[in-house]
């Protein structure tokens, strides 16, 4: 198939190499007319991606009608806050509907959306394949073994997406729950940059795997109130995502939170970074969702202070640790036992 990927960076050039190797034929667009020319020179994303060969049959363009013209199924893979404003531009230049498959991974600041939703917004006849998964682009692109989910509610979409990206070191599940899906991938982010944290505080093995796993209790609470499947946080998209995203040195949002704890400003942590840390800006709209509805996320409310009010982090872990005690379960789990 002919495939167009929207987005340049690190994951765009990964996929477009796993892409690649199934044998579809690939259109990147970017916005950077320099990225451009590098991945068309030099067969390499150098910036983001050093090492990974781009394969000839993986074109890059900053003429995004061009892109869109190349395929009816579109590969965005774009920082979650440019989503609505490159889908704005999209619509206006799309001849007919798209099947969309979305690896941004976060809720849009202000508003609190999931990306489909945003999608869905700007452009009401696309059908849209939600990408979730543990995957970093440095492995993807080595090819690496891991497996993906595609999520939507249109079971033909999702398929065709399997379809397409399935391969020997890419396996891909399909999943109806688009939003515990978007959900898990956006606020593992949070609980990674928390992770971080706590490797830079010094903490040890014992701080952060009790930390992922009150981690994903929050992101099932908020799911659980959003209408999402809470089999979906026990699966890829979930506790597979937060465990690679907490652990690895390839995660940006665990890179952040080191140098946070270290010591580091954020906005210097930012700045050394260097790439998007998805983790700070869907901190804030998970935080008002979690007020909004009344999900008690403890560890988010902690890293909204430690990022947006400059709480000390150590402080923050000593206010977590010494909360009133409380049960495991929730509540309506107990009420049958005790």
């Amino acid at each position: 198939m002919n495939v167009s990927v929207i987005g340049a960076g690190s994951m765009g050039t990964a996929v477009s190499i796993l892409l690649s190797g199934n044998g579809h034929n690939i259109k990147m667009w970017s916005v950077f007319k320099e990225e451009v020319e590098m991945i068309n020179t030099l067969r390499e994303q150098k910036d983001k991606l050093p090492g990974a060969i781009v394969p000839p049959n993986v074109v890059c363009t900053s003429n995004l009608e061009e892109a869109l013209s190349f395929s009816d199924v579109l590969v965005m893979v774009i920082p979650s806050q440019t989503v609505r404003g490159n889908i704005k531009n999209i619509s206006t230049l799309i001849k007919k509907p798209k099947t969309i498959s979305c690896f941004s991974k976060g809720l849009e600041k202000g508003t609190g959306f999931r990306m489909s939703e945003v999608i869905l917004q700007e452009m009401p006849d696309a059908t849209v394949v939600a990408m979730s998964g543990p995957c970093h682009a440095e492995e993807l692109s080595k090819g690496i073994p891991t497996a993906y989910v595609a999520a939507s509610e249109n079971k033909a979409a999702a398929e065709l997406i399997q379809d397409i990206f399935m391969s020997p070191r890419f396996r891909v599940y399909t999943n109806p729950d688009t939003t515990g899906v978007e959900l898990g991938g956006a606020v593992k982010n949070v609980i990674a940059l928390c992770a971080g944290i706590s490797d830079g505080l010094g903490y040890g093995d014992n701080t952060k795997a009790a930390l992922m796993t009150r981690g994903i209790a929050e992101i099932s609470r908020l799911g659980s109130a959003m209408g999402a499947k809470m089999q979906t946080f026990s699966g890829l998209a979930g506790i597979g995502d937060l465990i690679v995203t907490c652990t690895s040195m390839h995660s940006r949002n665990r890179r952040a939170g080191i140098l946070i704890g270290q010591g580091r400003t954020v906005d210097q942590a930012l700045e050394e970074v260097k790439m998007v840390v998805e983790g700070y800006f869907t901190t804030e709209p998970v935080y008002r969702l979690s007020k909004e509805l009344g999900v008690n996320m403890p560890i988010t409310n902690e890293a909204y202070e430690i990022l947006f009010n400059g709480k000390d982090p150590a402080s923050a872990v000593f206010d977590l640790m010494g909360r009133n005690k409380t049960h495991e379960l929730e509540k309506e789990d107990l009420e049958d036992i005790w």
